[in-house]
């Protein structure tokens, strides 16, 4: 038996029972409050008893929370749960008092062995709630079994309403956050009255715990809820710690747990209940965890909205409200905001008044935030946000010493990162890498390589910069989670190179169509990884040889000639690639036509995109891609002429084949407008036919400047769809409407002004062009040649040198004269 009549017990009576609220400052506080009082022999913790042998690694100065306890399953390391500790939990106190006084430390609750067999058939979140066993809500939400089914119980709720409060976290700030810890000698005040509402609690909804599943089947054995066999396995550990030191044990839990493990209870009752229980092989580590992770709507069910609030008044001693503002202060100071000493005073005044006018003892986090939207940002809630995201939750990123054990695969990521001056950090942020430096290079290989192990630590992003090859942009953000993602992939290799290799091996086999092997090829030019080509390749042309499906030829096709330019910057052998691309080009030479013939609007559409894709990839392969294949351009030119010619085909396929042979001058400008001309002046074709054609040749990118710069065709489609009757009007009118809503707002307006001036007006390719009205009718040189001294001062000139040698002197001449 255990547990004395006095709440809170005391040496020699039986254990020191501190229930606490899991990431609650003021728990936090009475805990240590309490331990310097008591002085324990012992201190027993709510945790997994396999983290035992990491405790000692808190003390290390390398060590900074927020940090996790990670289990997972060895033979299944994506099944994975978290313990998260932050400065302000009072388990992450209660370790590093003992460790502060030589005092020994050890978890008591039921180990990840069982729980993570246990929730091997459960649903996803039911799995992550027990994996927050110590920082998680299993303090603030309970579990009762009821009649007809499971019952809930959100215990802090009860409490606030009881007491009259609509908010459970306004109640637990000023009942616990505002009170102190009391003088000495009252330092178990606060966990006497927390244990006695807890136990109330427990007698009106039932003695907690949740079942295994979905119940039982009518016959078979009832199976104990969760928490009755996680308060059975800690009474046990908490009798052999008793006689062990004889007296002096103090146990840190959840408030909820208190009753129960006060509850008399035999032996033999406690083994009954983990009898039979399901195990799993599991490791144990520390990982890095983040004040977002702390937050209730992360996901994790952590059970604090405010982790960076609280952390504040842990960390501060006095004035809390003073010292927030200030914080706030300098936040918004560094976003050019204009907030000055008299914006803080007036802020804390209005604070207290709220505070005194809702009967609160002080300030809380409601009063605050709305005194600085008051004060500090005019009423707006734009800068609020900011303060929110940066300070109530805040970037933070724990840290952990490097001698922390951790799976071969984590020790080379860390060692390679480390190396190459990369740090793991909770904001996210972007990263521009230049593939001509070789450390830059590096980078971009290891973020490729776990990009393919699916460690997405970052994610490519468009350069603005340039659109050159050797650039790229890269979005860097830590999740705590990745761990999980690095134990997982360790099955695949014990370092990064080794295990990207493996893994693009597994995938090519597993890949199901041609264009993902493809994807694969370019994935694995980007992570330089020549081990893993050969069998890539082979699978490639094993699966490109098979594919008669022209549609997946070309979409295939624009990967593998964007990997042929890698090759160039990487220094990556690409010759196999050359070879494969240039077939598949051929066969596509040869397929397309037929597979172009007799297609639906939406698979002519889909067609047209191929087409471009497969344009494009032509022109990148050049003249002579790979040994007896020819020239692929001339071909490719010929295939669009018969795409372009043949009545079967789509019309939008049809005017893009015209488009692209002009934009390439295989096709005049007259030859273009002769096509058009046939197409809609033709008696036989049907409105939505032209439509189409039209949408082919002069939808998309371009197509806006090409009609601008070029009347002729302008004239055409006026002409065209001027004399469309009005019952076909209404069905051509979408098709036009989302041809040239992609144009850029500026084309769209001087196409405007071209039509409203009509044929036959001057020519100008902007609506200001001269003839305008309100412009000249021509240029004024005498305007033209006022500028001319400060383009000689941009471009360096003088008058001893306005000409130049050479060909920069011509250049430079020349933008005078474009100045002129």
């Amino acid at each position: 038996m255990i547990g004395p009549d006095r709440p809170g017990g005391g040496r020699g009576a039986g254990p020191l029972l501190l229930g606490v609220r899991h990431h609650g400052p003021g728990s936090a506080r009475a805990v240590r409050a309490a331990l310097e009082e008591t002085r324990p022999e012992i201190v027993l913790i709510e945790g997994p008893p396999e983290a035992n042998d990491l405790i000692p690694l808190a003390a290390d100065g390398d060590m900074r929370p927020p940090v996790a306890l990670l289990a997972h399953a060895v033979d299944e390391p994506g099944r994975s749960a978290f313990w998260p500790l932050a400065e302000f939990s009072p388990e992450w106190v209660a370790i590093r008092w003992a460790l502060e006084h030589g005092v020994p430390a050890r978890f008591i609750d039921l180990p990840a062995t069982h729980s993570l067999a246990w929730g091997r058939d459960e649903e996803a979140d039911e799995a992550d709630e027990e994996g927050t066993a110590v920082g998680g809500d299993d303090g603030e939400r309970a579990t009762g079994a009821g009649v007809g089914g499971e019952v809930r119980l959100d215990p802090l709720g009860a409490l606030a309403e009881a007491a009259g409060y609509d908010d459970a976290e306004r109640w637990w700030e000023d009942a616990v956050e505002h009170r102190g810890v009391g003088e000495r000698g009252d330092s178990l005040a606060p966990f006497t009255a927390l244990e006695e509402a807890m136990t109330a609690l427990r007698e009106d909804h039932g003695r907690g715990g949740r079942g295994l599943g979905p119940g039982p089947a009518p016959g078979s054995p009832v199976v104990p809820g969760r928490d009755l066999v996680r308060e059975a396995y800690m009474r046990l550990r908490i009798r052999e710690a008793q006689r062990e030191f004889r007296g002096g044990v103090a146990v840190v839990c959840g408030a909820w747990h208190v009753p129960a493990l006060r509850r008399r209870a035999t032996v033999a009752a406690d083994r009954a209940l983990l009898k039979g229980l399901p195990k799993v092989k599991a490791d144990m580590t520390w990982v890095p965890w983040t004040n977002r992770r702390l937050s209730r709507f992360s996901g994790y069910g952590a059970g604090i909205d405010s982790p960076g609030w609280y952390g504040h008044l842990f960390g501060s001693v006095d004035r809390p409200v003073e010292r927030w503002m200030t914080k706030v202060a300098g936040l918004l100071r560094a976003e050019d905001r204009m907030v000055s000493s008299a914006h803080v005073i007036e802020a804390v005044r209005l604070a207290d008044t709220l505070a005194a006018m809702r009967g609160r003892p002080l300030p809380g986090l409601g009063e605050t935030t709305d005194a600085i939207r008051a004060v500090m940002c005019e009423g707006s809630d734009v800068p609020l946000a900011l303060v929110h995201d940066r300070l109530i939750i805040g970037d933070v990123l724990g840290e952990v010493p490097a001698a922390t054990p951790a799976v071969p695969l984590q020790r080379d990521l860390t060692r390679t990162r480390r190396r190459l001056r990369m740090k793991p950090e909770a904001a996210e942020r972007e990263l521009e890498l230049d593939l001509r430096k070789e450390t830059d290079g590096e980078r971009s290989r290891l973020l490729h390589r776990l990009r393919l192990l699916a460690v997405n630590w970052g994610e490519p992003t468009a350069s603005y910069g340039s659109t050159g090859t050797f650039r790229e942009t890269w979005r860097l953000h830590w999740e705590p989670e990745l761990s999980v993602r690095v134990a997982e992939a360790g099955i695949w290799g014990t370092t990064v190179r080794a295990a990207a290799t493996a893994k693009a091996e597994a995938d090519a086999v597993a890949a199901r169509g041609l264009a993902d092997v493809t994807g694969l090829a370019e994935r694995c030019l980007l992570a330089a990884l020549p081990d893993a080509l050969p069998t890539v390749m082979r699978i490639l042309a094993d699966r490109a040889a098979l594919d008669s499906d022209v549609g997946h030829l070309a979409q295939a096709l624009p990967a593998l000639v964007r990997s042929l330019r890698y090759g160039d910057v990487r220094g990556t052998g690409t010759a196999a690639l050359a070879e494969v691309a240039a077939g598949l080009a051929e066969r596509i030479l040869v397929g397309l036509p037929p597979a172009c013939a007799g297609l639906d609007a939406d698979a002519a559409e889909e067609m047209r995109r191929h087409l471009d894709a497969v344009h494009g990839a032509v022109g990148l392969l050049g003249d002579a891609p790979a040994p007896g294949h020819g020239n692929l351009r001339v071909r490719w030119a010929s295939v669009l002429r018969t795409l372009a010619t043949r009545d079967t085909v789509p019309g939008v396929i049809r005017g893009r084949s015209v488009r692209l042979l002009l934009d390439d001058g295989e096709l005049g400008q007259n030859e273009a407008a002769r096509q058009m001309g046939l197409v809609l002046s033709s008696p036989g074709t049907a409105p939505a036919d032209a439509a189409t054609w039209i949408e082919g040749f002069v939808g998309g990118s371009g197509g806006g400047l090409l009609l601008v710069h070029d009347e002729r065709l302008l004239g055409l489609v006026d002409a065209w769809l001027a004399g469309v009757p009005a019952e076909a009007f209404t069905d051509v009118l979408p098709l036009l409407r989302r041809t040239f809503s992609v144009y850029e707002s500026g084309a769209r307006r001087t196409l405007g002004e071209l039509v409203r001036r009509g044929p036959g007006a001057p020519s100008g390719s902007a609506a200001t062009g001269f003839g305008a009205p309100g412009f000249a009718s021509g240029p004024d040189s005498g305007r033209a040649d006022a500028v001319l001294p400060v383009v000689r001062l941009l471009l360096g000139l003088d008058e001893d040198t306005r000409g130049g040698e050479g060909g920069g002197g011509d250049a430079r001449a020349g933008l005078v004269e474009v100045a002129r």
